[in-house]
């Protein structure tokens, strides 16, 4: 590796290590483990976000997790027409806020427009690019604005050192504060598969790495108007990443995923998550 491209990742990888602290400064946890963004796909109510902020927020003091709620207060991107995408912007966003206040837990949400950003910030402590629109340059330079940490997907159509240029666009706006998140690439019309030579290609660019081990699972554009996915396969996942390096992983889990108004089909049933979560932080520990 050039020098200077040493010297660039080495300077970013400083200044991550401080946001990361700042963003985790209420919370007690091992600072050898990765860190978890986990929640329910979207709000769908207030005992929905407050059962599963409560469970997993106590799991991961347990294992000693550092911890990022996760919610979507709006879906704009949904197979159907007549899919769910949300209560309304306000409320939604209101009671991601309260989830932040109640458990003193950084949140995190997706937004899809530039004029969202602004809109969003004042109530999460991250702002999350979707996947699709990871090479919007409007909508991840209003992100950037914020001053907010900036957690862009990797599009399905993207390799992860072509990911570069998204990262440029937030730095060059002012904001050094991003993470990467890798959620597989497309496989035909109707899949996604993992490279895990994406996290340490990703790595290379100065940001942490998050897998998000449910999406990745997806089966999209199903004739059925409804994604699927393989929920089954979320541990294979998981520990594949905890072993290429990954930083963070991302996990959408529910009570009960079957019923959950978006995602369903590839979100991880709650009671499941302290099992794996107990078994990638031995994991974890073996590599060190």
């Amino acid at each position: 590796m050039p020098e200077n491209t040493i010297f660039t990742q080495c300077y970013y990888l400083c200044r991550m290590e401080t946001y990361l602290k700042e963003l985790f400064k209420h919370q007690s946890y091992d600072e050898n483990n990765f860190f978890l963004i986990a929640g329910p796909c979207v709000v769908e109510s207030e005992e929905l976000l407050h059962e599963v902020a409560e469970k997993v927020s106590t799991v991961c003091r347990k294992l000693g997790i550092p911890y990022i709620f996760k919610a979507s207060y709006r879906k704009a991107n949904r197979t159907s027409g007549s899919s769910f995408t949300g209560l309304g912007d306000t409320i939604a966003l209101q009671m991601i806020d309260q989830i932040r206040k109640t458990f003193n837990l950084p949140a995190t949400t997706d937004i899809h427009a530039h004029e969202e950003a602004a809109m969003a910030a004042p109530f999460t402590d991250i702002l999350q690019i979707p996947a699709f629109l990871c090479r919007q340059s409007d909508l991840l330079e209003a992100a950037a604005a914020t001053g907010k940490i900036v957690n862009i997907k990797k599009g399905q159509f993207l390799s992860g050192p072509s990911m570069k240029f998204a990262v440029e666009k937030i730095r060059n706006a002012g904001n050094n504060q991003v993470m990467l998140t890798d959620r597989g690439n497309t496989f035909g019309y109707q899949d996604l598969i993992v490279d895990y030579r994406n996290i340490p290609w990703m790595k290379e660019h100065g940001t942490p790495v998050i897998m998000d081990c449910t999406h990745s699972l997806q089966q999209p554009n199903q004739t059925s108007g409804v994604t699927g996915g393989n929920p089954q396969l979320i541990g294979t996942i998981a520990k594949a990443a905890i072993a290429a390096g990954a930083d963070g992983l991302f996990i959408e889990t529910h009570p009960n995923p079957s019923q959950a108004k978006s995602d369903g089909a590839n979100m991880l049933q709650l009671d499941l998550l302290e099992d794996l979560l107990t078994r990638l932080v031995r994991l974890r520990k073996a590599m060190q």
